[in-house]
């Protein structure tokens, strides 16, 4: 058996180099290394996968989300609600702007917002809700964007993690993940689901005049050259990773079946698995499956677990192992301990195992057996 990788994007790109050699090769030839055609080409392509969205493609995911909550024109200090399990970037975003994270609990199962948390933390200065569409599903987005309809506030959606995921709502409509908000944004960081050969990120919307806004905001906030109407970031997608990710565009759906297959093998062998929970499934989301995160009854059995996995060739993460309000960067915001206990709770727990789209059958199956035969003696379950 081959060795087993935590990501293998040698393999997953093998069967595209000479495509990927010919977009380099185009870009090279043309000289257009800063908003050339290939940057345009790839926004119109994405939107076709997104039914229409515009796609304002920029420099990373950050300044992704910096770039949405910049287009939604808050006052200082406003407060925007952001998940207690999520990457830093999420409140980072908010905090270099000069607004107040607000941070909120997680459900235990899907790891996204708990709307009635969310409820609780809306006040008068609240100006948007990040939800975050954690591991590749999507949050209770008909919930959410119910809450900010209903107080007037701005829904964003950080689809990092969950590009290509469908979201349904009570009446069948079908949206995807990252459009049902004011604006999505996306990371095409290596690790992503689609990933570049570097940073790069983009941003979605459906207000065609908050497109045009996000498109000045990432260059300059200029309106036309040397004309700047706003203040806004140098964050523009380099003309050689849009034409990458153009090659790797089409084969996200057949990526995305392979993870979900996986998922489902890993669903399968763990089901019956005391001290296993695998990774709860929310009927009204499809789940891209960028990671595939069990949780364990504490955290010494999640930590010899994991220690047992390393030492059979099993490599595997731990997505968080501290809730953002307990990062030092964020003690400002006058959280303690204990205050996030679902969050606190998973950061304990949480273990992600391979799930990347070349993994084979036979892999799976090790892993999956690797896991069970290394839980530790006297586990509980949840």
């Amino acid at each position: 058996m081959l060795p087993i990788h935590f990501l293998d994007l040698a393999a997953q790109h093998a069967p595209l180099q000479p495509a990927l050699l010919a977009a380099c090769q185009r870009v090279l030839t043309a000289g257009d290394f800063i908003q050339g055609n290939e940057v345009a080409a790839f926004a119109s392509e994405l939107s076709q996968q997104l039914e229409g969205a515009a796609v304002v493609p920029c420099a990373n995911g950050t300044d992704a989300l910096q770039l949405a909550l910049m287009s939604l024109q808050l006052p200082p200090g406003a407060e925007v609600i952001v998940p207690a399990f999520t990457y830093v970037a999420t409140l980072e975003a908010a905090a270099v702007l000069g607004l107040h994270p607000v941070v909120a609990d997680v459900l235990p199962g899907t790891f996204n917002l708990d709307p009635a948390v969310v409820a609780s933390a809306l006040t008068p200065r609240t100006g948007a809700i990040v939800a975050v569409h954690l591991f590749g599903q999507c949050a209770n987005l008909e919930a959410l964007r119910a809450l900010a309809d209903q107080h007037g506030v701005a829904l964003l959606e950080d689809n990092a993690q969950a590009l290509g995921a469908a979201y349904m709502f009570g009446n069948g409509q079908v949206r995807p993940a990252g459009t049902v908000g004011e604006v999505g944004t996306a990371s095409f960081f290596p690790s992503k689901n689609l990933g570049g050969f570097g940073d790069g990120g983009a941003l979605f919307t459906h207000d065609t005049a908050r497109a045009e806004l996000l498109r000045q905001l990432a260059n300059h906030g200029q309106v036309r050259k040397y004309h700047h109407q706003h203040i806004g970031l140098n964050s523009r997608l380099d003309t050689l990773q849009a034409a990458l990710l153009r090659v790797k565009l089409p084969y996200l759906a057949t990526w995305t079946t392979a993870r979900q297959r996986i998922a489902a093998r890993y669903d399968a062998i763990f089901a019956d698995m005391p001290g296993i929970n695998p990774p709860a499934r929310d009927p009204q989301s499809t789940h891209t499956f960028h990671q595939y995160v069990i949780t364990l009854p504490t955290e010494t059995h999640r930590d010899q677990l994991r220690a047992y996995l390393h030492l059979h060739g099993v490599p595997t993460a731990v997505y968080y192992p501290l809730p953002v309000h307990q990062q030092p960067a964020y003690a400002y915001l006058g959280y303690y301990t204990g205050q996030f206990p679902v969050a606190e709770q998973l950061c304990r727990t949480v273990l992600a195992l391979p799930v990347h789209p070349t993994l084979t059958e036979e892999q799976v199956d090790y892993i999956a057996e690797t896991v069970q035969a290394g839980l530790p003696e006297g586990h509980t379950p949840d």
